[in-house]
């Protein structure tokens, strides 16, 4: 499997068989970001807002989940879980799991608290964690790493962090700097079950 990155907290898993996006975003010049062009067999959509919910710019007709369920598209299970948004209590966001070639993905979304123990038994054995980092919207540096410490994924990827001057979130260094590790940084990540480091790696990954 493939994970690439497109800026802020969009993403696409490429799989054998499937094509996953992941919070696709519109107004990419805000976030510091290109404009999302890509194809998908499946879009998730954590929340409804702009720079999260732009199905649009996906082609190839995706099947798009975009709230708590399971779900089974071409043998891949997807499992949505609730949760709050950062910064508007009212507006629920959705923790997806991607269970896809023997790994286990998550997509926290923007997500504004610690979890709880029912949200963490339904994500368990986490291998590949995509966790919000910038704060103000989401939870901050220090809440992420001790989201990650409940979660204990192998790989770390942090997202929904400052890209450019319009943003006001926080940048990846505040979170590098909170968590202590050393990060590998890479255009794209490619990883097999057999991969998995023994140890939690840290991984920044470059915006396509």
């Amino acid at each position: 499997m493939e994970i690439l990155y497109f800026g802020h907290s969009a993403f696409k898993l490429v799989g054998k068989n499937i094509h996953v996006v992941i919070d696709p975003y519109s107004e990419s010049s805000k976030l510091g970001a290109k404009p999302i062009k890509t194809s998908a067999d499946v879009a998730l959509v954590t929340h409804d807002h702009w720079d999260h919910n732009n199905i649009a710019a996906i082609s190839g007709d995706p099947v798009v989940f975009d709230m708590p369920g399971d779900y089974e598209v071409k043998s891949i299970t997807f499992k949505g879980i609730n949760s709050k948004h950062g910064n508007n209590a009212e507006l629920p966001n959705t923790i997806f799991t991607i269970r896809m070639e023997d790994l286990t993905i998550a997509h926290l979304g923007d997500l504004g608290e610690v979890l709880s123990p029912a949200q963490l038994e339904r994500m368990s054995e986490v291998d590949i964690l995509m966790v919000p980092v910038g704060g103000k919207f989401t939870i901050n540096p220090e809440q992420a790493v001790e989201v990650i410490n409940q979660i204990e994924p192998k790989i770390i990827i942090p997202m929904h962090y400052n890209m450019g001057p319009k943003d006001d979130i926080l940048p990846v260094s505040k979170f590098i700097e909170a968590i202590g590790m050393e990060p590998e940084k890479l255009p794209k990540l490619k990883i097999t079950k057999k991969d998995l480091p023994e140890e939690p790696k840290l991984i920044v990954l470059e915006a396509q």
